[in-house]
């Protein structure tokens, strides 16, 4: 299970994201991580970074490491910290990490350093561990290389539209990885071509998708042309996770990291210097149509283009290239599992409509200093109104929630504004309890009553 976690003041800064596996048997243990393990892995990472050498992107992925135990919050460290928080065990830095810090595999800054976090136990498999590796230590630096970590939640991969394109998008991509010559160019067509129709019926949403395929996709990248296998294994990997990737309940954040690899991969064999070149706001399907010279058949009638930077005009809804290309696909198939699913959809959407909104609620505000973790796979859209986070860690001024069952992160003007869960049974008890979550609360914040009869909104005390 992947974990994603960020923080912000008062409006969203820095996407950070990881996998959370399961434990390994550990022998030396200190609080939780065995000190052998980890001096072995931060030789590792050491090791993969040195071989690269900054060939993949201009600059050294090396730089402090961190590996922290979800259970007990455990902390080896590669060097020290900057403000002494950590002891020195031989020619490693060990300590506890603080509860106001959530954990995750991602790039951080905390004690004075600028970390590559990873959650411990890291994978036992020493590819898959490589591949962790290299995507975190890319976070570390993507700032460096202009690339911004934005937290964007494209909602549109959560309508049947959305997925049934995107699905069809990874169908061609998959098609295109396993295949050369004129059947690759033909794949790599059809998946522009599902691509521009997916962003014809939404077209607000291709500057996040973008936005998302430069943080999570590029890092995805990395991690699999650095973690040590032949290009013909990377490829014959990442051909089988994307057709895995359409058994996931959520899109809505996890599709970068097979879009953002898939193209990425292809542009290497088109286009040798493409990152070299690669700016912020570049799309690169787009990159890799130009570098093949590859144009889609327009829709009649259309002549604007979608955006600057896509080499297409906007298809339209229904397309009939669109629509005769997905064939190719199973992509009946796909359209009538995609409406079958929608239906179940929109009864969790009700369901969680009625226990998040119409039922009593506790309304914690998002403001000042916050830090948020979840799990990407399961995240539910309600549209404008906001997004439903299965888990969810919320670090606040007020204190910290951790939910077990759900909670609505609500918008207000394009913004997160609030966290909903359902009301407390007790709101005198100390830590505060709800169904599927716990909070515990700062001294000096109190529960008020809210606008409606049975909810609470917190308040700091007067």
């Amino acid at each position: 299970m992947r974990r994603v976690a960020f923080h912000f003041s008062l409006v969203p800064l820095l996407a950070l994201a990881g996998v959370l596996l399961l434990p390994h048997p550990a022998t030396a243990q200190a609080a939780g991580i065995d000190l052998a393990r980890a001096r072995q892995y931060f030789e590792e990472a050491r090791a993969l970074c040195g071989r690269d050498g900054g060939k993949l992107w201009g600059i050294s992925l090396c730089g402090p490491v961190i590996f922290v135990d979800q259970s007990t919050r455990a902390v080896v460290a590669s060097q020290a910290d900057g403000e002494s928080r950590l002891a020195r065990a031989d020619d490693v830095f060990t300590g506890r990490f603080p509860e106001d810090q959530n954990i995750g595999n991602t790039a951080m800054q905390w004690a004075g350093v600028h970390w590559t976090m990873m959650m411990w136990p890291l994978p036992e498999d020493a590819v898959e561990r490589a591949r962790l590796m290299a995507h975190e230590m890319f976070h570390r630096v993507q700032e460096q290389l202009g690339f911004p970590m934005p937290n964007v939640l494209c909602a549109h991969l959560d309508t049947r539209e959305g997925r049934i394109w995107l699905r069809l998008e990874w169908r061609a991509l998959r098609a295109a990885l396993l295949a050369d010559g004129d059947a690759r160019r033909r794949a790599v067509l059809d998946a522009l071509l599902f691509r521009a129709q997916r962003r014809a019926l939404f077209p607000e949403a291709a500057a996040d998708e973008g936005a998302l395929e430069m943080n999570e996709g590029l890092a995805e990248y990395t991690g699999l042309k650095l973690n040590g296998t032949p290009r013909a294994e990377t490829l014959a990997f990442l051909a089988k996770r994307l057709e895995e990737a359409e058994k996931r309940r959520s899109f809505v954040r996890q599709f970068a990291y097979e879009t953002g690899p898939a193209w990425g991969l292809l542009l290497d064999d088109s286009a040798a210097d493409w990152r070299k070149k690669l700016k912020p706001t570049d799309d690169l399907a787009a990159v890799l149509s130009r570098a093949l010279s590859l144009a889609l058949p327009a829709a009649p009638g259309t002549a604007a283009e979608q955006r600057k930077d896509l080499p297409a005009p906007r298809l339209r809804s229904g397309s009939t290239a669109a629509e005769e290309r997905a064939k190719a696909y199973d992509g009946d198939a796909l359209r009538a599992a995609e409406v079958s699913r929608e239906e179940e959809q929109k009864k969790r959407e009700r369901e969680y409509r009625a226990r998040l909104m119409d039922a009593p609620v506790l309304v914690l505000p998002l403001s000042g200093k916050i830090g948020l973790s979840f799990d990407p796979y399961a995240v539910v859209s309600l549209g404008g109104t906001g997004t439903v986070y299965a888990t969810l860690r919320v670090t606040a001024p007020w204190g910290i929630l951790e939910v077990s069952g759900g909670a609505l992160v609500a918008n207000k003007e394009g913004k997160m504004a609030h966290v909903c869960v359902p009301a407390p049974a007790d709101p005198a008890a100390r830590p505060l309890r709800g169904e599927g979550w716990t909070l515990e609360l700062t001294p000096g914040w109190t529960l008020a009553p809210g606008e409606r009869k049975g909810d609470f909104v917190l308040r700091k005390s007067e």
